[in-house]
């Protein structure tokens, strides 16, 4: 099961996705909002980082203090980042296994998740609902590597993809590989 545990939240913050299952996992931390409270009672296993700005990082500390869990990321010179996930590396999140794919572009440390057998795909900040993308403005920003980003993205995922979870907004449950299809091509022009 998957439950964005920042719904409702009226701060800006990133989504926070609990996976549930064999090895519970958080996506995300937040920032702004009572974390903690809202997954206590939870036997949490590790948290898992899409990347590493602010709003997803502001409750990380946090989250790994009182469940006395790891941070796991694609850079470990980003502090807070105890385990490395290198592109193309695996991590086990609920009860399936999941390929990091490292997708630069909105910030280089950025990465997606995606599971075949799950049919899911953890997006991060590269794409959104409706072909939405992420911002290219900010420090590491770099629209020509988010373009590429999203076209391995596509590369990788299934035609039978089945849930999209994104950074902000809602999830994709309906046909999520077209809204990547309409990233690709939004991101294209200028």
């Amino acid at each position: 099961m998957i439950r964005n545990v920042a719904a409702g939240v009226q701060s800006f913050t990133s989504n926070a996705f609990l996976v549930d299952g064999d090895r519970t996992v958080l996506v995300d931390a937040g920032s702004g909002f009572d974390v903690v409270d809202r997954i206590d009672g939870v036997d949490l296993d590790a948290v898992v980082l899409t990347h590493t700005h602010a709003d997803h990082v502001g409750n990380l500390d946090d989250v790994t203090s009182a469940f006395d869990v790891q941070a796991w990321g694609f850079d470990a010179d980003h502090p807070g980042v105890d385990e490395v996930i290198p592109d193309e590396g695996t991590v086990v999140m609920g009860d399936h296994e999941y390929t990091a794919l490292h997708t630069p572009g909105h910030k280089d440390d950025h990465l997606c998740f995606y599971s075949p057998t799950a049919r899911v795909l953890f997006a991060g900040d590269l794409v959104f609902q409706n072909g939405s993308f992420g911002r290219t403005d900010l420090e590491e920003g770099d629209r020509g590597a988010l373009v590429d980003s999203i076209d391995r993205v596509l590369d990788a995922v299934d035609d039978d993809l089945d849930q999209m979870h994104t950074g902000h907004g809602p999830s994709v449950t309906t046909n999520p590989i077209h809204d990547v299809e309409l990233a690709s091509k939004a991101a294209r022009m200028r």
